[in-house]
């Protein structure tokens, strides 16, 4: 008799233990399963070694907001879209970007690649641990035909640099040259901007001829692997513009997130600008984003106002 009690204790004792809260169950950040790919990071609790990342990469960028970007610019491709040149400004150029994350950091990037680059540079970002989140186009009819490939890693800050160093350097190997080094080109540019800028709604920088709209969207608060991702680490919307208010040429990027796809793509189409890809840059991301690359041809007010038309249709867009 005493040992069924025993065993009757026992058994509403673990039933009891079962039902208890876990003390030590896995947290969540934004929604996302604490796994070995989450990392918990609020802004501005850790600070990178910039002069690390220069001695290594032996590369300087820009520093902003506790962020560290390198950009390399393809001087070296000479590539022609319907008859205007596609200079780094206009989105020929490859990147990576620092972000700090307490004793290490995330790296995200994108490599513009040539096709014969494509095998051999992708084989490199493998061999240094970093992913590759997307491989894609973002202009049509251009010759030579460049790719763009997106790259995300994280762990120590000296491995990293390490690695971005190993992957610019294969590029150079590959085309036997370093790209930044040829010389750089400039466009034409006679465009209103005051008009533009009236139309659009914000201001942009000049670059070799080229005006450029850079549009952030603080409205969505994007995460990586639990690091939030900033529109200087690639996050933002943006719009590079060239030539003449009768012909002018616009190049750019939407950020969108899934419900604002359809719409998007439904106000650049029916204002006669041309979507050429819609695609991803992350992986790990929360929530998901959506990135469309855009091609136009045509006076220049027509374009911004339709530009303006699909900006219309995101969160920020609605805040103008």
């Amino acid at each position: 008799m005493n040992s069924r009690i025993t065993f009757m204790v026992l058994a509403i004792g673990a039933l009891f233990a079962c039902q208890q809260p876990t003390k030590n169950a896995p947290s969540t950040v934004s929604g996302m399963k604490n796994d070995s790919n989450t990392i918990s990071c609020p802004p501005g609790s850790s600070k990178l070694n910039v002069a690390m990342i220069e001695q290594i990469t032996g590369m300087k960028g820009t520093e902003k907001n506790g962020e560290y970007k390198i950009t390399v610019p393809q001087h070296d491709l000479k590539i022609v879209v319907d008859g205007f040149k596609i200079i780094p400004a206009m989105g020929l150029g490859s990147w990576t970007c620092f972000t700090p994350c307490a004793d290490s950091a995330m790296v995200m990037g994108d490599v513009v690649l040539t096709e014969t680059d494509l095998a051999p540079v992708q084989q490199e970002v493998v061999r240094q641990g970093f992913a590759i989140t997307a491989i894609h186009n973002h202009f049509v009819r251009n010759r030579p035909n460049v790719m763009y490939m997106h790259i995300d890693g994280n762990g120590r800050l000296e491995k990293l640099a390490s690695g971005v160093k190993a992957i610019f350097d294969k590029v150079k190997e590959t085309r036997g040259h370093d790209p930044k080094e040829s010389k750089a080109d400039s466009v034409v540019n006679t465009i209103n901007i005051p008009l533009l800028d009236s139309i659009i709604g914000y201001k942009g920088e000049f670059n070799k001829g080229v005006y450029k709209y850079t549009i952030g969207r603080p409205d969505v608060p994007l995460q990586e692997h639990g690091i939030p991702v900033s529109s200087f680490a690639g996050f933002n919307t943006w719009a590079a513009w060239q030539g003449t208010p009768e012909k002018a040429a616009v190049a750019g990027d939407f950020t969108i997130l899934a419900s604002e796809v359809e719409p998007v793509i439904k106000a650049l189409v029916e204002n006669g600008i041309e979507v050429v890809a819609v695609h991803n840059h992350m992986v790990h991301e929360q929530p998901r984003i959506y990135f469309l690359h855009y091609w136009g041809v045509g006076p220049a007010d027509k374009l911004a106002n339709g530009l303006k038309a699909a900006l219309n249709q995101t969160g920020a867009g609605k805040k103008h």
